[in-house]
């Protein structure tokens, strides 16, 4: 098998392992991690209607303050947003889902960052 689809395959079975175990619900919507390179993205998501109910990123944050997205600073401060913008929707309790990625470094930087916000998972 090509090495590429290779990884992408174990990188998905990894996905699918921690969404079988978080569901996200109006009053514990799940928070979603995207991590790029140069960014990181949270969502708040209600999985039972579908809809995304707050989010924040490194490229909303930019705007206001000019740091490089791809580091731990910058992930504490987008779980800070995070966890205003649930308080604002009215979300005091959420699920972690991290995905495929471990939870260190700038995953945990943002999960820590949002329970400092006030969120609790």
């Amino acid at each position: 098998m090509n090495p590429t689809k290779l990884k992408d395959r174990q990188r998905q079975r990894r996905r699918f392992h921690v969404r079988n175990r978080v569901v996200g619900t109006a009053e514990r919507p799940r928070l979603t991690v995207f991590r790029s390179s140069k960014h990181i993205y949270a969502q708040l998501i209600d999985d039972l209607s579908g809809r995304t109910l707050a989010s924040a990123s490194t490229k909303t944050a930019k705007s206001e303050q000019a740091v490089y997205g791809g580091n731990v600073k910058a992930a504490k401060t987008v779980g800070q947003k995070i966890a205003e913008a649930a308080k604002a929707a009215g979300i005091s309790k959420a699920a972690f889902d991290r995905g495929h990625y471990r939870y260190h470094g700038r995953v945990k930087a943002l999960a820590d960052g949002a329970r400092e916000g006030g969120l609790q998972f």
